[in-house]
C-alpha cells in the first residue's frame, strides 16, 4: 500500500485523483493540503504544509507553483518522495526542484498521460527523420480556467524535439512579426476555451506533405491514473529526478 498526501486536494485534479484512488487497492489518500477544505473527506486535512503533521509514503502535487517551496521543505524534512504534476514553474523554481532531487526522489512531469509521452517519442523520431526539411508547429488547447500558457506539455514536446535538432527557437506569437518563418523555429500556440480537457497537436509541414501527430484527453482520469502510478513507482526509490520514461521502462 502506498499512502499519499494530496496537494491541491480540493481542486478538480485533486478530486479526480481521490476518486481514482478509491477504486484501487494499492494506494490510499491519507492527507490533503489545500487552502479550501475538501467536502466529506475521509483523510487528514491541513490548509498548508506548515500546519500538516502526517506520515505518508509519497506526496502527489497537483496544485499551484506558489506551494512549491513549502512542499519541498516538508518533503525534504520528512525524507518523503514527491510526484510533481503542477506546471507553470519559473526557471528559479525548476532549480529548486532539481536541488531537492539530490535529497529525495522527485518525479517531475508536465503531463502524466501515457499517450502524451508516446507522442513525445514519436515527435522526436519524426524530427530526426525530417531534419530541417519540415516546419514544426505545436498547437495546444485547454479549458478556460487554465492559468499557464503555453501548457507544460507543449513545452515538453518542444524540448524533446529540440534534443534532436541542431538549433531551435520557440516562437509563441507572430502577430508582431513582419518576416518569413525561419527554418529553426518551433511555433507554439495556445487556445483556451470551455471545458477542453487537453488537446495537443504537432504539425510537421513539408513542401509536398504534412504529418500531424495528435492526442486528445477525454477526461482528467487519464492524468489521475498516471499520477497514482507514478506515486507507486516512486515509493522506496533512491534520491534523484524521475519522469514518465523511467516509469514506462519499469513496466
Amino acid at each position: 500500500m502506498t499512502n499519499i498526501i494530496m496537494t491541491g486536494c480540493s481542486g478538480k485534479m485533486g478530486a479526480s485523483i481521490i476518486a481514482a484512488a478509491a477504486n484501487r487497492s494499492d494506494v490510499k489518500i491519507t492527507a490533503g493540503v489545500d487552502l479550501v477544505a475538501p467536502k466529506d473527506a475521509d483523510f487528514v486535512y491541513a490548509p498548508s504544509f506548515s500546519e500538516l503533521d502526517c506520515e505518508a509514503d509519497v506526496i502527489v502535487d497537483f496544485s499551484n507553483p506558489v506551494v512549491l517551496t513549502s512542499m519541498l521543505a516538508y518533503a525534504v524534512a520528512h525524507k518523503m518522495p514527491v510526484v510533481i504534476c503542477t506546471t507553470g514553474y519559473s526557471e528559479e523554481q525548476k532549480k529548486q526542484i532539481a536541488e531537492a532531487s539530490k535529497q529525495i526522489p522527485v518525479f517531475y512531469s508536465g503531463n502524466m498521460s501515457l499517450g502524451i509521452n508516446l507522442i513525445i517519442e514519436l515527435a522526436k523520431r519524426a524530427a530526426a527523420v525530417f531534419g530541417d526539411g519540415f516546419d514544426i508547429e505545436i498547437v495546444e488547447q485547454h479549458h478556460n480556467q487554465k492559468l499557464d500558457a503555453p501548457s507544460g506539455t507543449a513545452l515538453m514536446i518542444a524540448d524533446a524535439i529540440s534534443q534532436v535538432r541542431t538549433e531551435s527557437e520557440y516562437v509563441y506569437d507572430r502577430h508582431s512579426y513582419r518576416k518569413k518563418r525561419d527554418k529553426n523555429e518551433i511555433g507554439i500556440h495556445s487556445i483556451r476555451g470551455g471545458n477542453i480537457v487537453g488537446e495537443h497537436e504537432v504539425i510537421f509541414a513539408g513542401q509536398d506533405e504534412i504529418l500531424t501527430i495528435s492526442h486528445s484527453a477525454r477526461s482528467k482520469t487519464v492524468f489521475a491514473v498516471g499520477a497514482l502510478n507514478a506515486a507507486v513507482f516512486l515509493k522506496g526509490r533512491e534520491p534523484g529526478m524521475y519522469n514518465m520514461s523511467d516509469l514506462l521502462q519499469s513496466v
